[in-house]
């Protein structure tokens, strides 16, 4: 009888500490919401005057600082945008997708990048593909997302690995990486956007909680793990 006690109070304390993380993650997600929009008028105003004064100026220092200006405004605006898609997502536009076709696309986003990076790309995809019911625009942020982290896990001078398993239920997009793999605490919180530990070259800004997002829109699941030589590979699993 008190074995059984002892195991309810564990299960309820457990119960109580996940609606917790859960209420706190919810109320962060309506601060960083209602945050970026405010931020992001001001940003709109820096770029947009930066722009309107380089028009006429032609001195090159000053030109040069107003670009970097108008730069690091966009930048800033994009990181917005990522992070009020993580608290508010746009509702799903679902439509016949290639996904073979969708892979194909983010390696020939980041080719320019890999060359310079001396980062090899190798697609693993089967002959025969059949077409996913998603939103394309999504998933291409998502599966961006991941091979971009990917990239920059590495640096310089590796090799980048997209494989894709074909199932009727389900499929699965798995990107690795020859980068340092990930460290335990990281790995327990690298979709977290508000966790501040994140280990330089992985995981940086709001791409990978931008892929949960959407991933789990879709209904579907992503795990991060390292893989048996080296490396980090992130798995991505989509339900038919």
């Amino acid at each position: 009888m008190q074995v059984r006690v002892k195991y309810a109070g564990k299960v309820m304390q457990e119960d109580f500490e996940a609606q917790l993380e859960q209420a706190k993650l919810d109320a962060m997600k309506e601060l960083a919401y209602g945050a970026s929009h405010e931020i992001n008028n001001p940003l709109a105003n820096i770029s947009a005057r930066a722009q309107s004064l380089l028009r006429d100026e032609e001195n090159s220092e000053r030109r040069q600082a107003l670009e970097a200006i108008h730069q690091q405004a966009m930048r800033a605006h994009e990181m917005i945008s990522d992070l009020m898609l993580f608290a508010r997502p746009p509702q799903l536009n679902i439509q016949v997708i290639d996904v073979t076709e969708l892979l194909q696309k983010v390696v020939e986003k980041f080719a320019a990048e890999c060359k310079e990076r001396e980062i090899h790309c190798r697609l693993n995809i089967p002959t025969a593909v059949a077409p996913y019911p998603g939103d394309q625009q999504q998933l291409l942020v998502a599966m961006s997302a991941l091979f971009a982290n990917a990239i920059e896990a590495i640096g310089t001078g590796g090799n980048v690995r997209i494989s894709l398993e074909n199932d009727p239920n389900w499929i699965k997009i798995e990107v690795s990486d020859t980068g340092p793999g990930i460290s335990e605490e990281v790995r327990n919180h690298i979709f977290d956007p508000f966790y501040s530990g994140r280990e330089a070259g992985r995981g940086l800004g709001f791409g990978l909680s931008k892929c949960w997002r959407i991933v789990t829109d879709h209904g579907g699941s992503i795990a991060a793990n390292n893989c048996p030589s080296s490396g980090a590979c992130m798995t991505v699993t989509l339900p038919r």
